[in-house]
This record gives C-alpha cells, sequence and structure tokens, in this order.
C-alpha cells in the first residue's frame, strides 16, 4: 500500500536515529519513520517496524517507540528553543507500530519531567500510560498473522489510518 493513499506523504519523512540522553550517558533512539511538519519541522509521528516476526531474538517494538518518543520530545523542544519558541512542558507523540501489515496506533504522553527522569536515570513520580489502539477487525486472534490480507480486515484498518491523522495533525 502506498502511503500517499492516505495522505501521510503530504509531509516530510526521513529514516534516521535521534540523540537520546538515558542514565547520563548519550544513546541513539531509532525509529523506522519520523515525520516532520510545522514551522520548525518539528517530528509529528514515529512509525516502527516490529521485527519479531518469526525472530528467534524479539525486540519489543513498542517500547522502542516509547524512546523514539521522548527523544522526539527532547529534539522538538531543541528545535523550538533555537527557533525563537518556546519548548514544551508536554506533548503527546503519535506513534504506529507495523507487524506485517498489521497496525498498532500509540498515543505517548511525554513531559519535561519524564524525559528529566530518563535522562538523569531516576524514577519519575508519576506514572505515563501509553494509549494503543489496535484495529476493531473482524478476527482479533489472527490480527497479527493476516493484517489486511483479508478483504474485510482492510476498510477498518484503513479507517484507523485515516482517523490517526487527526492525532498526528495532518
Amino acid at each position: 500500500m502506498s502511503p500517499n493513499i492516505l495522505e501521510y506523504d503530504s509531509c516530510p519523512s526521513l529514516a534516521r536515529t535521534s540523540p537520546f540522553l538515558i542514565f547520563g550517558e548519550n544513546r541513539r533512539a531509532r525509529a523506522d519513520i519520523y515525520i516532520f511538519g510545522g514551522l520548525t519541522k518539528e517530528i509529528l509521528l514515529i512509525v516502527r517496524e516490529d521485527q519479531c516476526i518469526g525472530n528467534q531474538d524479539p525486540v519489543d517494538a513498542q517500547a522502542q517507540l516509547v524512546a523514539a518518543a521522548v527523544a522526539a520530545f527532547r529534539e522538538n523542544n531543541l528545535t523550538r528553543v533555537a527557533a525563537g519558541r518556546e519548548p514544551f512542558s508536554e506533548k503527546v507523540i503519535p506513534g504506529i507500530v507495523i507487524s506485517g501489515t498489521s497496525p498498532t496506533f500509540l498515543k505517548v504522553p511525554i513531559t519535561e519531567t519524564l524525559s528529566r527522569h530518563i535522562r538523569d536515570g531516576t524514577y519519575p513520580p508519576d506514572i505515563t500510560s501509553v494509549m494503543f489502539c489496535k484495529p476493531p477487525v473482524p478476527r482479533p486472534a489472527l490480527w497479527k498473522s493476516e493484517g489486511m490480507m483479508p478483504l474485510d480486515s482492510r476498510c477498518p484498518i484503513l479507517s484507523c489510518y485515516e482517523a490517526f491523522k487527526s492525532v498526528v495533525g495532518i
């Protein structure tokens, strides 16, 4: 499926890593795709492929997407300050984890406090709850293996992509 069908390609995108300070050490958070937008070209959306299908050493793609969201929050704030704008004190970073052709949509709330605690390697005082949505496909138990292959799964999945555009802001 081409990304332009749902007009997700109306913003520039790039696959890269972002600087990520954790426990006082510089690390790199990787997403498969970042979509940029706005006056300061901030990161609007993070897309991560779940590579644990058939992999002997599974990787938690959702956890990696959350790490990339924290890095994106920090990077967006650095970009905003460099452009003379106020940094965010909190921001929801949207993301999509794709397993085959099965998406999971996430809303990751990041605060300056959470970012600081991750940087310093300390526990934040508040719980961070990441919201996620799996499309309401006809056979939920087979969602990950079937994805968009069955025709009756395509409409709910494509509807979720369309609805998620309002979360992303495109």
